[in-house]
C-alpha cells in the first residue's frame, strides 16, 4: 500500500512500523506534526506533550534506559534547549532504542534564528541520518532504531522545512513490534559522575569506530553513476534540487547516514569524477571535512550559505544560467506584514502597553511577537522561550542602576510561561526585581496550530488531566500582588497596570481569554460563554478619525473615499476593541 505523505507524517509513521512505544516533543514548526500524527496511533504509541523540550527529551531517554523504544522531535531552537541532557546520553548510550528528530528551518521562515544542527551529531558524537524524502523520512526512523540498539546510542534524524511540509509517496509497511530491552541497574554506566563520564569517554570514540564503518556501508549513502565530467554530493533537500537542475548531466553520491562523514565513499566517489560540487543546506558540514581530507571541490565559494537553496539559485551560481523572473510592477504591490487575528485579545494588551512611552517591554517568542510592529509598536526586544522575564529582570536592575526613569513590562504566553518562563519568574521574586510580568493566558499553544499544554487540561492524545492553575503557581513561586483580567475590557486592563505599576515589589498579571481561533473546549464555554459576536460602524456618527484603525485589527479598513471606517463582517468577531476606542461610539454591537 502506498500513501502521499509529508515529511513529518513520514516520520510519524516510521515511529509506528519501527514498534515505538514512547514519543515526547513541544511544538514548534516546521516539527509540530510529527508527534500529531505519532497521536493518531493511541492503541500503540503513547505520545505526550512534554512544557518544553528538554523535558521532552529527559522523559525519552528514561524510557530508553528503562528499556522501551521512544522518539523525541523538536524544531531546530527546540534542540539548543535539550543540548544539556543529549551530550549526556551521548556518554551513557541507550538501552532501548532513542531517536531524535531535529527540523531545521533554512531561511527562518518562523524562527529566531538560522542554525545547522548537524554540528550538534559532531558536537556529541552521534549518529544522524538525513532524508531526502518522504520515503526515506520513513525508513530511516525504522533504521534509526536498530542502529541505536546495535551501538547503544541515541540516534539523530536532521530534517529541515521543505522535506518536513512536502509530500511524496510513501510505501507502507507493517508494524514490528519490539521486545522491551531487559533493564539492569549500572551505575557505571548511567550516572555521569566525572569517574563514570571518564570511562564513558572512551567508550563513546569507540563507538564512533563503528559507526563510521557503518556510514560507509550505508544503503543511505548511494552512488548515481552518469556523466562523470560533474559529480555532486548532496544530502536532504538540496539532493533533490541538484537533480531537478543537472538529471543525467552529472553523476551524484547521496549523503543520507551523514554524521560519522562516510569519507571512504566520498574518496572514491571523488576520485572518478572531473569536478566535484558539494550541495548542502545551510553551513558547509560536508565541505568542511571533505576539503580536509585534501579533495578538491566546490561548495560555498559558489553557492549562498544563507537561506534555503533552490533550483534556481543552482543553476545561475553552478550552470551560469540565469532565468528571468515573470515582470512584476512594484507599484501595484502592497506589502503584507503578518498581524495579530482579528479578536486577539494580545491586540488589547499591546495596544494599552504601546501607548505608554515609559516603559520597556521585553517581549517572547510567539504570535506575541507581533506586538513589536506597526501600529502597535510595543515591544523592545524578542530573545528566545522564557527571555522576556529573565531578560525583563536584568533590564530592571540596569535601569535601577544608571537611574534611567523606565518601568520595565514582561509578556509572555501561557505556554512559554510553562516552557520556560517559571524559572525566570523564580528569578525577578528571588532577587527582588520589581518588573511587571504580564502572562498572556490565550488557553492554548496559539502559534503553532493549538496544541494543548498543562494549562489546558488535555493531553496530546485528547484525555483530561489536572489543569495548571497559572495563577496558583505564580503565588507559590512568591509573588504577592497578582491581577487575573480579561484584556479586552480596556478600562480594567488599564487600571491592573496602573496599579502593578505602583507597587514597590514584582507583580503578575494575568490577561485570560481565549485565543480567537480557538475551538473552544467544555471548559472554556463554561468560563467564557458563547461570546463571538459583530460589530458595524454607523457611518453618520464615525468622524474618520482613524483611532480604531490605529488598533491594527484586520477586520477594519478605512475607505479614502468616504473617509468613515468599514468593518469586515467575515472576520470581525466581536472584541469590542474597535467600539471601546471609538470616542464618538460610531461602533456597535450588530443586533441582526
Amino acid at each position: 500500500m502506498k500513501q502521499l505523505m509529508t515529511g513529518n507524517e513520514a516520520i510519524a509513521r516510521g515511529a509506528y512500523e519501527a514498534g515505538i512505544r514512547f514519543a515526547s516533543a513541544y511544538p514548534g514548526t516546521p516539527s509540530t506534526e510529527i508527534l500529531e500524527n505519532i497521536a493518531l496511533y493511541k492503541d500503540d504509541i503513547v505520545a505526550e506533550w512534554a512544557p518544553n523540550e528538554k523535558v521532552a527529551l529527559e522523559a525519552v531517554v528514561g524510557y530508553s534506559i528503562a528499556g522501551g523504544r521512544a522518539i523525541a522531535s523538536m524544531k531546530q531552537v527546540g534542540l539548543n534547549v535539550a543540548a544539556d541532557p543529549l551530550f549526556s546520553f551521548a556518554y551513557t548510550g541507550c538501552n532501548g532504542s532513542a531517536v531524535i528528530v531535529t527540523a531545521d528551518e533554512p531561511g527562518i521562515h518562523s524562527s529566531q534564528t538560522e542554525q545547522d544542527n548537524r554540528y550538534y551529531a559532531k558536537m556529541a558524537k552521534l549518529p544522524m541520518l538525513e532524508p531526502t524524502d518522504s520515503q526515506q523520512a520513513k525508513d530511516m526512523v525504522i533504521a534509526a532504531c536498530e542502529i541505536s540498539e546495535k551501538y547503544r546510542t541515541p540516534v539523530i534524524i536532521r530534517m529541515t522545512t521543505r522535506i518536513c511540509h512536502s509530500k511524496s509517496i510513501v510505501e507502507l509497511g507493517s508494524r514490528r513490534e519490539a521486545p522491551n530491552k531487559e533493564y539492569k541497574k549500572d551505575i557505571w554506566q548511567y550516572t555521569t559522575m566525572p569517574a563514570v563520564s571518564r570511562k564513558l569517554r572512551f567508550e563513546l570514540e569507540e563507538r564512533l569506530k563503528g559507526l563510521t564503518r557503518e556510514s560507509n556501508n550505508s544503503p543511505f549513502n548511494d552512488i548515481e553513476w552518469n556523466d562523470k565530467s560533474i559529480g555532486i554530493i548532496a544530502n536532504g533537500i538540496a539532493y533533490q534540487y541538484a537533480k531537478e537542475v543537472f538529471g543525467e548531466e552529472a553523476s551524484y553520491l547521496r549523503i543520507g547516514f551523514s554524521y560519522p562523514i562516510p569519507m571512504e565513499l566520498i574518496k572514491e566517489f571523488a576520485s572518478r569524477v572531473d569536478t566535484l560540487y558539494v550541495i548542502e543546506e545551510v553551513e558547509p558540514f560536508l565541505e568542511e571535512e571533505i576539503r580536509a581530507a585534501g579533495i578538491a571541490c566546490h561548495g560555498k565559494d559558489i553557492l549562498p550559505g544563507i537561506g534555503e537553496l533552490s533550483p534556481r539559485i543552482m543553476e545561475e551560481k553552478i550552470k551560469g544560467v540565469k532565468k528571468e523572473l515573470l515582470p512584476t510592477k512594484p507599484d501595484k504591490v502592497t506589502n503584507r506584514p503578518p498581524v495579530l487575528c482579528a479578536g486577539c485579545a494580545h491586540r488589547a494588551v499591546f495596544y494599552e502597553l504601546g501607548k505608554r512611552k515609559d516603559l520597556f517591554i521585553s517581549g517572547d517568542i510567539g504570535c506575541y511577537g507581533l506586538g513589536a510592529l506597526p501600529p502597535l509598536n510595543a515591544m523592545d526586544t524578542c530573545i528566545c522561550m522564557g527571555a522576556s522575564v529573565s531578560a525583563g529582570h536584568g533590564a530592571a536592575k540596569a535601569f535601577t542602576e544608571y537611574d534611567v526613569k523606565k518601568h520595565v513590562v514582561s509578556v509572555i504566553g501561557d505556554s512559554t510561561f510553562f516552557h520556560s518562563g517559571m524559572t525566570s519568574l523564580l528569578n525577578v521574586i528571588y532577587n527582588k526585581s520589581k518588573t511587571i510580568t504580564l502572562i498572556l493566558d490565550n488557553r492554548i499553544t496559539g502559534m503553532t496550530g493549538h496544541q494543548d499544554h498543562p494549562g489546558t487540561g488535555y493531553t496530546a492524545q485528547g484525555e483530561e488531566s489536572q489543569e495548571a492553575d497559572i495563577e496558583k503557581i505564580v503565588k507559590a513561586l512568591g509573588v504577592n500582588h497578582v491581577r487575573k483580567i480579561n484584556p479586552l475590557q480596556l478600562n480594567e486592563l488599564h487600571e491592573a497596570i496602573d496599579t502593578a505599576l505602583e507597587t514597590p515589589e514584582p507583580s503578575v498579571i494575568i490577561a485570560r481569554w481565549p485565543c480567537a481561533l480557538k475551538k473552544l473546549s467544555a471548559k472554556d464555554k463554561e468560563e467564557f460563554g458563547e461570546y463571538v459576536k459583530r460589530y458595524i460602524v454607523k457611518k453618520e456618527q464615525c468622524i474618520g478619525c482613524k483611532k480604531c484603525i490605529r488598533t491594527g485589527c484586520p477586520a477594519l479598513r478605512f475607505d479614502k473615499a468616504s473617509k468613515k471606517t468599514l468593518i469586515d463582517p467575515i472576520m470581525c468577531n466581536g472584541c469590542s476593541l474597535c467600539a471601546q476606542v471609538c470616542p464618538v461610539d460610531a461602533i456597535v454591537l450588530d443586533q441582526k
